[in-house]
């Protein structure tokens, strides 16, 4: 009965277009005062306490650093070396946004952030090189769901914080799958370049101008290597690398290439503040959520049945990816991270599935929801900066949702493709 309720009135207040952080204290509020004798309280106490995380501040920082990084120049610099490398190819242009978000991916560590700061450069090039709109906008929104599998990753840090794995290992197990689904989206595009004839968009080749991209952007290039460089050196914690990736904007944006005006770093904290004070909130919410679903053995009674649906391992890693997709396509990933861990971490573990290797394979799975419709925040962000209607672009996705679909079943079944350096360098 409180399985019914719960999830029922979630899913009410979901389709009621109520934001996704009210409807969970909703749903945990109404199923509280009547199926259990647990105090409202519990909501607000669970909130606050989930809050009180030091992992949990790298979260605004990341969102703070992508955002002065997007102002201050560096997603032009990264997106200029991008098209040095592979923009003499064919399609080359569509090659060289997916590069980019490849870039921008290891210093944002956000979906929506990548197509916005990426996107704003891309499609308009793509647009005056006669690329079709709606594929533009489509590859971006797809390119930029690496944003949360190359690492640092918001997602990350949220499962690591729920599922008490180590946020470390999980940045290096994304960094593999994060380039194999580049791959793959760079081989999709470049088919369907041949198909429509997309030209190439460095006519010289790349040598003239790759050595002048590269010195331009290596103050850009460093972010990664500095955060990245400091957790697994033991240096700093990834919310301490978190500050360190702020700290670190400010100074290439307003210093060296100087873009970063009071002007820009008014509108790169607006936009960081506003982001992080939905995320927060739902953050909070969602916790309280989990931690009803934890007191009442909801993970345990529905990981039951999902043994019971099916006793091989392989099969139960297949329903939950489906489940995965099919949540990714209405709930986005940091609530979805949050509601789905604590239901089913326990379910895989007992199977033998190691939690890092689970939580990147949930976060490829949630990530293609970036750009599935009818949510796909990727697909909105991409359509707001395009111009073209959510219908066309949804059109458009499918090769590289399929593409992204593969992808996941790769790492699902293959666990080295993920676990490999997580094995080989920090066990």
């Amino acid at each position: 009965m409180d399985i019914l309720v719960l999830f029922g009135s979630l899913t009410f207040f979901l389709t009621c277009s109520i934001p996704i952080g009210i409807a969970l204290g909703l749903a945990t509020a109404l199923t509280l005062a009547t199926t259990s004798d647990i105090p409202l309280i519990l909501i607000a106490q669970n909130a606050f306490a989930a809050l009180d995380s030091f992992p949990l501040l790298a979260i605004p920082f990341f969102m703070l650093a992508g955002s002065l990084m997007s102002y201050g120049g560096i997603s032009r610099r990264l997106v200029a070396l991008a098209e040095g490398l592979v923009g003499f190819i064919t399609g080359g242009l569509a090659m060289v946004t997916v590069v980019a978000c490849m870039f921008f991916a290891a210093i944002s560590g956000s979906g929506p952030a990548t197509v916005s700061a990426i996107g704003s450069f891309m499609i308009p090039a793509m647009h005056a090189r006669r690329y079709d709109d709606a594929f533009a906008a489509a590859l971006t929104a797809a390119a930029g769901s690496i944003g949360v599998i190359i690492p640092p990753s918001i997602p990350f840090v949220i499962f690591g914080v729920v599922s008490g794995a180590s946020v470390g290992e999980l940045f290096m197990a994304g960094i593999v799958p994060g380039i194999v689904i580049g791959c793959a989206l760079m081989g999709v595009s470049y088919i369907i370049a041949r198909k429509k004839g997309f030209a190439a968009s460095a006519k010289e080749g790349p040598r003239k101008s790759l050595w002048a991209s590269f010195k331009e952007s290596v103050w850009a290039l460093m972010v990664p290597v500095i955060i990245l460089g400091g957790i697994y050196g033991g240096i700093f914690t990834p919310t301490e690398a978190a500050v360190v990736a702020v700290v670190y904007a400010l100074l290439v944006g307003r210093f060296i290439y100087k873009e970063l005006d009071f002007a820009n770093l008014y509108a790169a904290f607006k936009d960081a503040t506003l982001v992080n004070g939905a995320t927060t909130f739902m953050i909070g919410l969602s916790m309280s959520f989990a931690s009803y679903l934890a007191m009442e053995q909801i993970p345990l009674r529905i990981g039951e049945w999902f043994t019971s649906m099916a006793t091989s391992p392989a099969l139960v890693l297949l329903l939950i990816n489906g489940l995965l997709l099919v949540v990714g396509c209405f709930v986005d990933n940091i609530s979805s991270m949050i509601i789905l861990t604590p239901i089913l971490l326990p379910v895989v573990t007992r199977m033998g599935v190691d939690p890092v290797h689970f939580g990147l394979v949930m976060t490829v799975a949630l990530a293609t929801g970036f750009v599935t419709p009818p949510y796909g925040a990727n697909l909105f962000v991409a359509s707001a900066v395009s111009g073209v209607n959510m219908e066309r672009i949804s059109r458009n996705v499918f090769p590289f949702i399929l593409a992204m679909i593969g992808c996941l079943l790769l790492f699902t079944y293959v666990p080295g493709v993920s676990m490999g350096l997580v094995q080989l360098l920090l066990r």
